[in-house]
């Protein structure tokens, strides 16, 4: 699992959920001279960042888009940043609850969790189906930090998976076993790009 790289909104702290921009130049220069190992098969957010990301970490295999990985909908604090944000009683309650409330006009953490847990399931379905022994996945910071946060072992909160652009893990798990209900996943290297 890989996060996409630097977008101008990372670049200037904003919270980046549903908008859709590409990566940085410098982005793009410094994963050129990372290009990825053999896979079975590539899954990707839908967004503009992840399928650049993966273009460039992976030129040679097909994307599979999981739409259900796209990053969480920050509603109304969407492309903002907490500079912009301070003083709304809104960021305040979001801040004093711990990262937990629903985001205003946005997504809950539980339907976010949810749709993630969705998409992993389909793609465990796939991989089993298909006997894919080696997948990559390109996605979201909020979407490895969900999915690890459900499934990672060693086990750790929501927020203690955060990873910056272009870094993720390695993981190891059984697309059967997950299916049948065993779902832990041991994060075996932390990749830095």
């Amino acid at each position: 699992m890989i996060r996409h790289g630097k977008t101008a909104g990372n670049l200037q702290g904003r919270y980046v959920g549903k908008t859709d921009e590409g990566i940085l130049e410098s982005e793009k220069e410094k994963f050129s001279a990372h290009q990825m190992g053999f896979i079975d098969r590539l899954y990707t957010s839908p967004m503009l960042r992840c399928v650049e990301t993966a273009d460039i970490l992976y030129p040679s295999y097909k994307k599979n888009i999981v739409p259900e990985f796209r990053e969480i909908d920050f509603g109304t604090f969407e492309y903002r940043t907490y500079k912009e944000l301070s003083g709304e009683p809104a960021y305040q309650e979001w801040i004093e609850s711990g990262g937990t409330t629903t985001f205003p006009e946005g997504e809950s953490l539980s339907s976010f969790h949810a749709r993630i847990r969705k998409g992993m399931e389909r793609i465990c379905t796939d991989a089993l189906t298909n006997g894919y022994q080696n997948i990559a996945m390109v996605v979201h910071g909020g979407t490895i930090m969900s999915i690890l946060s459900r499934y990672g072992i060693p086990k750790k909160g929501y927020y203690d998976w955060q990873v910056k652009n272009g870094e993720g893990y390695v993981i190891r798990f059984t697309p059967e076993a997950f299916l049948a209900g065993e779902r832990d996943m041991v994060v075996d290297e932390h990749i830095v790009l």
